[in-house]
């Protein structure tokens, strides 16, 4: 199963020498990491890929000179480690909470405003859509300025944002204030896990990695509980209220103890940097298409004119995105050559289906305690808990593992196993609380879930370049939330399906009109409704949304059985264990942009000769404007 990255043909070798010749023994030793399969020959035992970004021939220093390759990672402390490791937990922590936090407080803040049945929708929604939208911005921005300014920058914009929240006099202002807080909770997301990537080598990521992944889990289910307790107990603003503090010493901390080497970019000259036509493109086509699948069914039918142009409209302007990337961007956000190769597609395309599946036991489990068991929507998340716990620690120990072994191929394909494993038993889940069922199902799915929290972006970081660390992490992040914003609008679609087909054993059970009610569009928010009805009728509603929602399992347990399939094409590496900084600047970003101009003409060259050496008929090589290629 274990997917061996090709040897290089002949033209590969040729054009790894010529690249090299091309860009310079400058260039080449610009990034190179001592002991990274990226930058020299593959460690032994590892079968490395040979690419443009791979292939580096370093030039002997000149005798009694020292080479000139990237300063050496400092040391740190235990302390300081674990001072920088905790304040990147808490930024995480926090926003992973906010995802989550609302839900149980949501139905209290609309009676307090008086708020409409689309507010209701938005107070959650605004937080995501705007993380999502953000999310590939945020890596740029870091090569440009550094990783710790703009990872302040994230901190404050979320801080910012919690306070307007929390100080919110209307709904507008409420829903303005979780745009501002899901604009900088996406970067501390993404910048947590980029900055380890700065911080340790290969081999050491994974244990910190498994932290961030486990930490994320466990604030995701903490969120419905925590926000019940205090609309409950205080008020809702102190879902909003409890951020200020805790972000405030995570900033204070990041402030003093991250030593990340940081350029000093002038701040225009970065403003002229930043590809804001892909800005633009991928932020404005993101939200557009997002809208889409929130109005569907919603607001609007599938079927009006403005979900299909939402829809319509997101899609082209991503398809614009990719083509200002391709042609037209300085410094792409999204360079295409991180597409170029399998391993690299199939770690995303785990990380799609990842999160795609993790989502759904997440949002519609609580929805089965709720409808099904009769909980309240406190205990719904209590009851989630073994799933929780289960994901929270195998992420963990998959890290510590792979800090131990230097493997991540093992973590991958045991979590994409176990999570189909334990979805599919989600699809015996009874219609009665017999909890040992229940919870061992959740403990099953949450093993499975764990691992592949971070173990796929390792993957994906090991067969790029250091330089597209950042925009590679990013990329993952992307995919990663427009799956979770996917998979909610089309498990919701399929449950309410579900619903609507057994509309007629509810009307001749609970007569028309409490039918209409549980079995239309608005089953989710129905299920105070069921915990009030009198047998036999409460039988028969929870049997249909047992059913229902058995339907909808069928359809996960599909579509994570594919990543079984994906995680077969993710190439093998050995992870380096040295560690070596990896600077970041506008300087940096032209030598980049200079190596890949170097390297386009390279590769014509390379071409030519393969061509030659074979008669003329040499393999075929397919470039992009950028100097990407597929071979």
């Amino acid at each position: 199963m274990n997917a061996e990255v090709e040897e290089p043909s002949q033209a590969e070798k040729l054009e790894g020498v010529a690249e090299a010749t091309a860009a310079g023994p400058g260039a080449t030793n610009k990034e190179t990491n001592v002991g990274d399969p990226l930058s020299e020959k593959p460690n032994e035992g590892s079968t490395a890929p040979s690419s443009s970004d791979e292939n580096v021939v370093d030039s002997p220093p000149a005798m009694g000179q020292k080479s000139q390759g990237p300063p050496s990672a400092p040391e740190r402390s235990k302390g300081k480690v674990a001072l920088i490791m905790g304040s990147l937990c808490i930024a995480v922590f926090l926003a992973a909470l906010d995802t989550t936090i609302v839900t149980t407080a949501v139905p209290t803040i609309t009676a307090r405003f008086h708020s409409s049945e689309a507010d209701y929708t938005w107070i959650g929604s605004a937080y995501l859509l705007a993380a999502a939208a953000g999310t590939p911005t945020w890596g740029k921005f870091s090569d440009i300025w550094g990783r710790k300014p703009i990872l302040l920058v994230a901190n404050a914009i979320f801080f910012v944002g919690s306070l307007i929240s929390a100080v919110s006099k209307d709904i507008k202002m409420l829903i303005a204030g979780r745009v501002i807080q899901g604009t900088g909770g996406g970067g501390l997301i993404i910048l947590a896990n980029i900055c380890i990537s700065d911080l340790f080598s290969q081999r050491d990521r994974g244990k910190y990695f498994g932290m961030i992944g486990g930490v994320w889990g466990l604030a995701s289910a903490l969120g419905p509980v925590l926000g019940g307790v205090f609309t409950e107990k205080v008020s809702w603003r102190w879902c909003f209220y409890i951020n200020l503090p805790f972000d405030a010493l995570a900033f204070v901390i990041i402030l003093i103890f991250l030593d990340i080497e940081t350029p000093k970019t002038p701040l225009l000259a970065g403003l002229k940097a930043i590809d804001w036509i892909g800005v633009i493109t991928i932020t404005g086509g993101t939200i557009m298409f997002l809208l889409g699948l929130e109005y569907g069914g919603v607001q609007y039918p599938w079927s009006s004119a403005t979900v299909i142009c939402l829809l319509v409209f997101g899609l082209v302007t991503v398809v614009l995105f990719f083509l200002n990337e391709w042609k037209l961007a300085k410094y792409p956000m999204m360079p295409l050559r991180l597409f170029s190769k399998r391993s690299n597609l199939a770690s995303l395309s785990v990380c799609f289906i990842h999160g795609f599946v993790f989502i759904s036991g997440a949002y519609f489990y609580p929805l089965y305690f709720q409808a099904v068991l009769g909980a309240t929507p406190i205990l719904s998340g209590v009851y989630l808990f073994p799933f929780v716990l289960s994901l929270s620690l195998s992420s963990v120990v998959v890290g510590i593992f792979i800090k131990k072994t230097g493997q991540y191929l093992p973590p991958i394909y045991f979590g994409v196993l176990f999570m189909t494993i334990g979805f599919g038993l989600y699809i015996d889940l009874p219609n009665s609380r017999t909890w040992g069922r229940i919870f061992p199902y959740q403990i099953i799915a949450g093993i499975g879930v764990g691992p592949n929290f971070q173990s796929p972006l390792i993957a994906l970081q090991t067969l790029v370049a250091p330089r597209d660390i950042a925009t590679a992490t990013a990329t993952f992040g992307f995919v990663r939330q427009l799956a979770a914003a996917i998979s909610v609008v089309i498990g919701g679609v399929i449950f309410q399906n579900g619903m609507m087909t057994r509309e007629s054993t509810l009307r001749s059970a609970l007569g028309p009109q409490l039918a209409s009610e549980i079995g239309g569009g608005g089953a989710g928010a129905a299920t105070g409704i069921v915990r009030t009805l009198p047998e036999p009728g409460r039988s028969v509603a929870t049997g249909v949304y047992t059913e229902s929602l058995r339907t909808m399992w069928i359809f996960y347990v599909c579509i994570s059985a594919c990543a079984i399939v994906a995680a077969a094409g993710i190439g093998k590496k050995k992870l380096s264990t040295e560690h070596q900084v990896h600077k970041t600047g506008l300087e940096e970003e032209e030598r980049n942009r200079k190596e890949r101009k170097a390297e386009k003409e390279a590769k014509r060259e390379s071409k030519r000769v393969s061509k030659n050496m074979n008669g003329g008929s040499g393999e075929d090589v397919v470039g992009n404007g950028n100097g990407d290629h597929n071979v």
